[in-house]
């Protein structure tokens, strides 16, 4: 059913109090004056700025009175034939012992007809008493067709408000635009869409990045989320061949959503593997690989004092990030969040978010890609690492000679030193047993010294800096080792 089949029913079935949970007013009285044409009733809106207008005549006549709470009530109460009454912003006003017995009193049809009074208002919170007489409407959002008449309609009003100056809009782009404008109320995505379409008068593969960002600032209202802006391209991680590949594979069904029959989309991966080894950019390069925004969860922030709130921060950020659909959500450090010896020691509260989280993971159907990161496996409780939670484990192991001397390269070119100059293959050699980061800092070291003494970064310094630095390979042999060990046989190598 439509949402003007809805509200259609519910009139005709005399429902006395119906609450409408939205800030799109304007969408809400037109919905109601369309429903005219299938139930006629007398349809009256009310504002404190306004008063109460009738609605269903040829004009919108005021009626006599002020427009506070109490003479609106009397007003509908000593009307002569039934109606429909749009309140807006009028729950407020149910604070007063006085206004709440006159609504009760209506909604009770005590000496007057049996009216249908509309509450209006975004986060429509009323006392207990009338909440459990309200039925209660959840306008459905615009779907791909709405969105689309929208964008178009913009485009129109863009080109007459310039004097026929023609938006150049790419058609595959625009089909992209409606497809992240789904999640939306009609005028968050409409003012979304004008704010692209005027930018520049161009509908292109620029807007795509801008409207993640505007999309993100506008849902992310708790602060739990954070919109990673820098997301890395493949090209730009040495190694993890295998997980590029994974990736590759499986970026059209998840950014078209068109799998083919018996062919679920992907759903997420977990990145195991030692400290400094890249797996946070790896999760950021997920993002690139697939072409969506990369949102992180922080962990941190869910947890508070009071009984259920974590779990209620837990749901408000995941339906958020359902609302950001396409997207990657990132968990960083996963074992510290849901470690599977923190339950006795907080409440209870790690094994309810634990709970909340695999129910999630196994029944979404939103299009969000989830990448966890974890340092220490046998901190993780074995129900997250059953199949069906991640599509894989990958384990980011140390890098071998070749990688190392890509990474070599990858980090002098970002720091505007010459690779070609350097002997990468000695170099990687030197730095056997070193991650990622170790050998960018071993470059930073050097860059360093390069610059107290005011001479140039070559090769002898940079040997110097490896030889002085203890990896952690080194440092944290053995278990470093177990590791490595434990995921020799239960992971997939993602090089």
């Amino acid at each position: 059913m439509s949402d003007l089949q809805d509200l259609v029913a519910l009139i005709r079935a005399g429902t006395p109090l119906i609450v409408v949970d939205t800030p799109d007013e304007i969408r809400v009285v037109e919905l109601f004056r369309q429903s005219l044409t299938r139930v006629w009733r007398a349809l009256y809106r009310w504002s404190i700025t306004e008063g109460l207008r009738r609605l269903d005549l040829d004009r919108e006549d005021p009626v006599q009175g002020p427009p506070d709470a109490g003479a609106t009530l009397a007003a509908i109460r000593n009307a002569d034939q039934r109606g429909v009454y749009l309140l807006l912003d009028f729950h407020p006003y149910l604070g007063y012992a006085g206004t709440q017995r006159q609504l009760r009193d209506i909604l009770q049809r005590r000496d007057c007809l049996p009216h249908t009074v509309v509450l209006v208002g975004h986060k429509v919170e009323l006392p207990r008493e009338l909440d459990a007489a309200a039925t209660r409407v959840r306008l459905r959002l615009p779907d791909a067709n709405t969105l689309l008449k929208l964008v178009r309609e913009e485009i129109a009003a863009f080109q007459r408000e310039h004097e026929g100056r023609r938006v150049e809009a790419d058609e595959a782009v625009v089909r992209r635009i409606v497809r992240n404008l789904q999640g939306l109320d009609a005028m968050d995505a409409r003012r979304i869409a004008r704010h692209l379409i005027h930018d520049d008068g161009v509908l292109g593969p620029g807007d795509l990045p801008e409207l993640a960002r505007l999309k993100f600032e506008l849902l992310n209202k708790s602060g739990h989320l954070h919109y990673e802006y820098d997301t890395a391209r493949f090209a730009d991680v040495a190694g993890a061949r295998r997980l590029k590949r994974w990736v590759e594979q499986r970026r059209r069904v998840f950014v078209d959503g068109e799998a083919p029959p018996g062919l679920d989309p992907p759903r997420g991966v977990l990145l195991l593997g030692v400290q400094g080894c890249g797996k946070s950019l790896l999760a950021k390069a997920v993002a690139g690989g697939f072409g969506v925004p990369l949102v992180r969860l922080d962990f941190g922030t869910l947890y508070a004092k009071y009984h259920g709130e974590t779990e209620a921060n837990l749901r408000e950020a995941l339906a958020q990030a359902e609302q950001l659909a396409p997207c990657v959500l990132w968990i960083d450090e996963i074992e510290k969040a849901v470690a599977a010896g923190s339950a006795d020691g907080d409440g209870g509260v790690s094994r309810r978010v634990l709970g909340y989280l695999l129910t999630w993971m196994a029944e979404r159907r939103s299009n969000v890609f989830l990448v966890a990161t974890a340092n220490q496996v046998r901190d993780l409780p074995a129900e997250l690492l059953r199949k069906g939670r991640f599509d894989e484990i990958f384990f980011v192991d140390l890098p071998d000679a070749d990688t190392r001397a890509h990474v070599f390269e990858l980090h002098l070119r970002r720091r505007e030193l010459a690779a070609e100059r350097f002997d990468l293959r000695a170099l990687a050699q030197a730095a056997e047993g070193f991650s990622g980061a170790e050998i960018e800092q071993a470059i930073v070291a050097a860059l360093y010294v390069a610059h107290a003494e005011s001479r140039a970064v070559d090769d002898a310094l940079l040997l110097q800096e490896i030889g002085a630095t203890r990896p952690l390979s080194v440092v944290m042999r053995e278990q470093v080792q177990a590791l490595r060990d434990w995921a020799a046989e239960r992971t997939v190598p993602a090089d």
